[in-house]
């Protein structure tokens, strides 16, 4: 069965089962490699990416479900090699850190400041409930999340 896919703006297909988690496929199939497979049981959210603008937990999702919908990675955060407004926020505040979990929660945040109004530092924590930091470096990551959210509200 070929699937058609969305992956980043570009449509792709794959021959894999349906029932193939998308985070292998991404992952396999196409070498997008920024989702990072890690429990595969979607609580520690390393394999977020966003379909059709939500966060989903990539290794849950089988690609027949994905089919159809926009797939997001972390690989198209930064353009042209220009990194995102969240990206270069979390440069600035030396949020990043060993690489596992940080994309998933790029794709997380990514997903919520676009929806999110003027969000408090409570609704930021609340946001990444389903994505655990091994280096237990949340601080950092809320408030550059926070100096994102804010610096989108200035700019409109």
């Amino acid at each position: 069965m070929r699937l058609s896919l969305e992956i980043n703006g570009e449509d792709r297909f794959s021959l894999s089962d349906p029932l193939t988690p998308l985070v292998d496929v991404l992952r396999d199939e196409f070498f997008l490699t920024g989702a990072k497979v890690v429990c595969r049981e979607g609580f520690c959210g390393a394999c977020t990416v966003l379909l059709d603008g939500q966060p989903a937990v990539s290794c849950l999702v089988p690609v027949g479900l994905a089919a159809g919908c926009k797939i997001t990675t972390v690989e198209s955060l930064a353009r042209d090699g220009v990194l995102s407004p969240l990206q270069r926020v979390m440069e600035e505040y030396d949020a990043v850190q060993c690489g596992m979990c940080f994309p998933g929660m790029l794709m997380t945040l990514t997903g919520f400041l676009a929806r999110a109004r003027n969000p408090s530092r409570e609704d930021i924590k609340e946001a990444l409930v389903g994505n655990v930091c091994r280096c237990t470096g949340y601080e950092r990551i809320v408030d550059a999340a926070l100096a994102a959210a804010q610096a989108t509200v200035v700019e409109g």
